[in-house]
């Protein structure tokens, strides 16, 4: 009834301190009364939200009751507490709460107010709401105008309170949600996180950096785009520095190893196999040359480091140097302070084999050494390499003595680590396979040493343990697929093969159902991967041998016992192995994927009749012979494809030179045209003066230059036809030699290609290969086509201007017999004028009297102006 009445208050009142009263009333009552307080109050104290923006005081009473009402107090015995967790309250008042949108808006809004009153009952209320309802409050921040960058302005408030608080609300704000992530990321969240880390003493630090790491953790995990910004903005060469212990280890606190432990986990997110494979690669590299390898490698060796870190900074220096070869070479060389030093990888495996050591570190040892030898076809022969008799060194513990030492131990753990370990050793890799097959072992004093690869089969026949058995049985599948060499050994002891088949073939329970699907594995592989050297032991015998004694739907049946474990699916997830307990190690994550690359191929070969595989022989053979015709065509058409882009380039290059060509014939009949005018004119100017003195002597003078000009273009334009008719045949012939070839070439492919379809399809893509060149060929038939058309009207327009030149030629001819006439003429008029008795003077008498007669006319006309 009281709190019925202060709503009716809040809602009536018009004096700003009489509402101010009601709601520091209803503040009071909002923890021991949540559902009377929220069920009649929130709509009037969001009422107040909205109206008395300008009291701080008011506001950060209403804040403060509705976050009463949505969180429950922590402080309650825990019995209440269950109870009101089964009503739910919080969720139905947040429910109700942000069933208006504007209201999250709202409260968005007031955080932008510096007051403390007002500022940190909102981050608190804003907090538990996302608690609460985090998708959609999310969904609601993320369409709000600006509303993540309103939050992070949280991180750079001076009250340290605020700033914290802020950091927990952004924490539940990122969760699960990419794009926000997104957001916050690029709001600069890496660089003021990093140094409220570096604030607040590293590693050394508080809860405050516990806070910063997990929101730094939920911005990175699973998001790509994230990652590649704090790569991209050398973030990964500022972690460094959190990695820096001293020789005193110590007396760590329960904050410091969660810290630490933290950090570790967020250099592991950047090179998680899950990554993409080049985003994971170039982590590792800049791990590398900012120093960050060492400096974990330094923790690694480093005494008095608490187990759990210690076990967490194996699996992130595992994950370091995974597949990356400079970073693999670099452990390699790392070395422990004892003396005399000893490699890191040597005391790491004497951890793994030891039995007193914790199951969690053995099994990041394991990961460790796997990662080690993943795609390091360096390390692994290294590995292979100190268990050769030519390099085994009596005076010191190598990797292979410890990793034999553990594969016969009395601890099934350590057989089964020590077989996995090995098996990584030759995974992929022919060459160390072979190696491993020169290991001889002395059993007892006074008996002949025995091979590896026999003492692992002893072993599996003097019933062992299971999880021994699987160890040892994966180390074999692994050691002898794609390896006939190692399959020819094994099959070379006469009673592997009835030890296998006694296996298989035994009806026994079902801890040892895997046990017999994995000694069908290696009896397949026995089978696919035989050469048929040893005459007892061929392919077509062992499958008799099948048949008759196991019968060959029950192999195939046992087989799949293997992948039906509940274990193989949780192995096959990831690369780490990760067991609840020893008993459950049993699949190693590389050996799935060998399973699931054989066990159908076995399957196949096992169930294939003789006939069958008599016929795949041929068919392989036919294939062999078909690949090497293929090969044949596959040069062919690369010369062909050569020789085409050459032509087009020619044919390009040709109809460039035409244009240009074109041009100059243009220019040059546009000059003839202005020739043959100025002799028309010319010819004009000499009939109407040759009845006087003919041509003056600069005319003729010019005259002939012109001609020897017109004679000197003429003989140019002769030769640029010539190279260009000589261009076109060689283009014409060069078309027509490419088309017989790859006529040749389509009748060839049709006789060779047709019978082999149906046998494989690559043919298809091969056949499909010579149709696209058939295809090329009438493309270039069209264009020779064009070709030839453009040389025929070519040669067309080169006969019009030859008529021209010729023309043009005649008329010379006649200019210049006109003029040797008008000469003859003039010279006949100077004798006939001597005979007469006139006086006759040279032409440049004449021209220099011409011109002192100009200068007396002048004088004359000066001296009568006077």
């Amino acid at each position: 009834f009281s709190i019925q009445k202060l709503c009716d208050r809040v809602a009536s009142s018009t004096l700003l301190e009489d509402r101010r009263d009601v709601v520091r009333a209803l503040k009071s009552l909002s923890k021991k009364y949540r559902m009377e307080v929220g069920t009649m109050a929130m709509d009037h104290l969001v009422r107040i939200l909205q109206s008395d923006r300008t009291d701080t005081e008011i506001l950060g009473y209403a804040l403060d009751t509705l976050y009463n009402i949505v969180c429950s107090d922590e402080e309650e015995e825990p019995e209440e507490r269950e109870q009101k967790q089964e009503d739910d309250l919080g969720a139905q008042f947040t429910e109700k709460f942000i069933g208006d949108p504007d209201n999250i808006t709202l409260l968005l809004t007031l955080l932008e107010e510096f007051d403390f009153h007002v500022r940190w009952p909102g981050v608190k209320l804003l907090t538990a709401l996302l608690k609460s309802q985090c998708a959609p409050v999310q969904s609601i921040v993320l369409v709000s105008p600006m509303g993540v960058s309103r939050l992070m302005d949280l991180l750079a408030d001076s009250r340290e309170v605020i700033r914290n608080d802020g950091l927990l609300l952004l924490q539940q704000l990122t969760k699960g949600n990419t794009a926000i992530q997104k957001i916050v990321a690029f709001e600069n969240a890496f660089e003021r996180l990093l140094e409220i880390i570096t604030e607040e003493g590293s590693s050394d630090g508080g809860i405050v950096v516990e806070d910063c790491l997990l929101l730094l953790l939920n911005l990175l995990k699973n998001n790509s785009s994230n990652q590649n910004f704090f790569k991209e903005g050398s973030y990964i060469q500022k972690m460094k520095p959190w990695f820096e212990v001293g020789d005193d280890n110590s007396g760590w606190s329960a904050q410091k190893v969660t810290n630490l432990h933290l950090m570790l986990q967020l250099v592991r997110v950047m090179v998680s196999p899950v990554n993409a494979p080049g985003a994971t690669a170039s982590c590792q590299k800049a791990m590398f040359q900012c120093g960050l390898l060492q400096q974990l490698c330094t923790i690694l060796m480093a005494t008095g480091v608490p187990a759990d870190i210690l076990t967490e900074t194996i699996n992130t220096v595992s994950e370091v140097i995974r597949g990356s070869e400079v970073n693999q070479d670099y452990f390699a060389s790392v070395n422990a302070p004892s003396n005399p030093p000893r490699p890191a990888i040597v005391v790491l495996l004497m951890s793994m084999v030891n039995e007193r050591q914790p199951f969690v570190l053995r099994c990041a040892v394991l990961y460790c050494f796997q990662c080690f030898l993943y795609k390091n076809q360096k390390g692994q022969g290294e590995i292979v390499a100190t268990l050769l008799p030519s390099t085994i060194d009596a005076s010191s513990v190598s990797a292979g003595q410890l990793l034999c030492g553990g594969l016969f131990s009395a601890d099934s753990l350590s057989n089964w680590c020590a077989a996995v370990a090995l098996a990584h050793a030759l995974q992929d890799n022919l060459t160390q396979k072979e190696q491993l097959l020169r290991v001889q072992l002395a059993t007892s004093l006074g008996k002949p040493p025995v091979s590896l690869l026999q003492q692992c089969t002893n072993i599996l026949s003097q019933g062992s343990r299971v999880q021994t058995k699987v160890g040892l049985l994966m180390l074999l599948c692994t050691w002898i697929s794609n390896c006939p060499i190692a399959v020819m050994h094994f099959l070379h002891n006469q009673d592997n093969v009835p030890f296998l088949t006694g296996q298989i073939s035994e009806n026994l329970g079902e801890d040892e159902r895997l046990v017999q699907g994995l000694c069908a594995l290696l009896l397949g592989i026995c089978i696919y991967y035989n050469d048929n050297s040893l005459e007892n032991y061929t392919k077509e015998k062992l499958k008799q041998l099948i048949e008759k004694r196991i019968g060959k739907e029950n192999f195939v049946e046992k087989l799949g016992f293997i992948t039906k474990h509940e274990l193989y699916s949780r192995a096959a997830q990831k690369p780490q192995p990760a067991f609840s307990a020893p008993e459950h190690m049993l699949f190693d994550h590389e050996f799935t994927k060998l399973i699931k690359e054989l066990e159908g191929m076995i399957t196949k070969a096992v169930l294939k009749s003789s006939e069958d595989e008599k016929k795949e022989e041929e068919v392989k053979k036919t294939l062999e012979q078909h690949d090497s015709i293929i090969t044949q065509y596959k040069e062919l058409i690369r010369e062909q494809d050569c020789q085409i882009t050459e032509l087009k380039e020619q044919v390009a290059s040709l109809s460039s030179q035409s244009e240009t060509l074109q041009n100059t014939v243009t220019q040059q009949f546009s000059q003839i045209q202005q020739h043959r005018d100025q002799y028309n004119i010319l010819k004009l100017k000499l009939g109407k003066d040759s009845h006087v003195n003919g041509l003056q002597p600069e005319e003729r003078s010019q005259l002939r230059e012109q001609l020897e000009e017109l004679q000197r273009q003429n003989q140019l334009l002769q030769t640029q036809l010539t190279d260009r008719d000589s261009l076109i045949t060689s283009l014409v012939r060069e078309c027509v030699c490419v088309c017989v070839c790859v006529c040749v070439c389509e009748r060839v492919c049709k006789a060779e290609a047709t019978p082999s379809t149906e046998d494989s399809t690559s043919d298809v893509t091969e056949l499909q290969r010579v149709q696209a060149l058939l295809e090329r060929k009438e493309v270039m038939e069209k264009e020779l086509a064009s070709a030839s058309s453009t040389a025929a009207v070519m040669q067309t327009e080169k006969s019009q201007l030859q008529q021209e030149l010729q023309e043009s030629k005649k008329e010379q001819d006649d200019l210049l017999m006109l003029l040797a006439d008008q000469d003859q003429k003039i010279l006949s008029l100077k004798h006939r004028l001597k005979g007469l008795g006139e006086t006759i003077e040279d032409e440049d008498d004449l021209d220099v009297r011409d011109q002192s007669d100009d200068d007396d006319d002048d004088d004359d006309e000066e001296e009568c102006d006077e």
